[in-house]
């Protein structure tokens, strides 16, 4: 099978986890009999620094041309310090979810049995964890009107949701329960705000053509709440931008480390695969950062992107044993050995 991937690696330590995915996918391609050509572009403050632009025009039209883009990170403090700057990383992330169609971030949040004592959390609390959620991406505060009055004295954003908005994101979720324990949860804030009421009554009048998904509404405060204390009563969950953006984040150190999340973003036009974790400035150019999220990004890009289940699987194999044998970066090796990012890449892509 010929793959067209779109490689945009980003700032900070997106570039050295990126080289990971990339070796770890030529070693899968080489053992299935795939060709992949990779297509590299610049994001965020990378593409900033050399064009005055965080997601230029020539970026776009290679994601619009690519099967499915992966992605490491973006941001630079040079920027997230600067609250006054006009042009910032973020917005290139913004504009890309916008102009690709990036409607949908699927979020997966699971334990692996060898780091499970490395969870914040207590063994019997999250044993068995295996939720999904799915945030709307285009939509809400983040791209609703902002800005000053009153001399600056004021500020404001504005949260807005069409139901189509709401439908398509809550078709992905009641589809995925459908191929999983059929339990969906619709997360809002329905007692106080007018959106949430509009996202609760149109996923009410879609449980209809749903009959075997069983549907529950919770207050975002509440399932903030459950997550930390029974993570695994939940399935597969859906909300709005900014609601998502917080419960996945908080959700991802259920399993001991942000740089062992995946995620996929799923478009109109194209998906985009990256880790959850940030760009992770501190650590750039040390080859210290965990490149397994990525990794495993690259992973569902193959199952979802391709149909390509047992090249997913082989990768997901390969990290398990990893984890298993100890062959992990600094942030998960305690007392022992602490391998390098490149040696882990090295170690997984050897082993496939």
């Amino acid at each position: 099978m010929k793959l067209n991937i779109a490689l945009l690696a980003g700032d900070g330590i997106g570039p050295e986890v990126i080289d990971q995915a990339v070796k770890v996918s030529n070693a899968i391609a080489q053992k299935f009999g795939h060709e992949i050509t990779w297509t590299p572009a610049l994001t965020g403050a990378a593409a900033i620094d050399a064009v005055g632009e965080p997601y230029p025009d020539e970026t776009h039209e290679i994601c619009m041309k690519a099967d499915a883009v992966l992605f490491g990170a973006i941001g630079h403090p040079k920027y997230d310090n600067d609250p006054s700057a006009k042009v910032r990383p973020e917005q290139g992330l913004l504009k890309m979810r916008k102009k690709l169609g990036l409607f949908a971030n699927v979020r997966p949040t699971f334990t692996f049995p060898s780091l499970i004592e490395n969870s914040p959390l207590k063994r019997e609390r999250i044993e068995g964890t295996d939720l999904v959620f799915l945030r709307e991406l285009t939509g809400g505060i983040y791209f609703g009107e902002k800005g000053r009055r009153d001399e600056g004295e004021t500020a404001y954003d504005n949260c807005v949701y069409t139901r189509e908005e709401v439908k398509r994101l809550a078709k992905k979720g009641f589809e995925l329960a459908m191929t999983r324990s059929k339990k969906l949860c619709c997360v809002d804030k329905a007692n106080v705000l007018e959106t949430s009421r509009l996202w609760r009554e149109t996923v009410q009048a879609m449980e209809k053509d749903y009959p075997e998904v069983k549907v529950s509404y919770e207050f975002v405060d509440a399932v903030a709440m459950r997550l930390v204390q029974w993570p695994n009563s939940y399935d597969v969950l859906i909300t709005e931008n900014l609601f998502g953006d917080i419960l996945t984040d908080e959700a991802s150190v259920i399993s001991g480390s942000m740089g062992l999340m995946p995620s996929a973003s799923v478009g109109e036009h194209t998906s985009l695969y990256e880790p959850i974790h940030g760009s992770y400035p501190q650590a750039t150019g040390l080859d210290i950062a965990n490149p397994l999220a990525t990794v495993l990004s690259a992973a569902m890009m193959f199952e979802d992107a391709f149909g390509l289940t047992e090249e997913a699987k082989a990768i997901r194999s390969v990290v398990d044993q990893s984890l298993a044998e100890g062959v992990v970066t600094e942030d998960l090796a305690g007392k022992n050995k602490a391998y390098k990012t490149s040696e882990v890449g090295d170690w997984l892509a050897s082993h496939i």
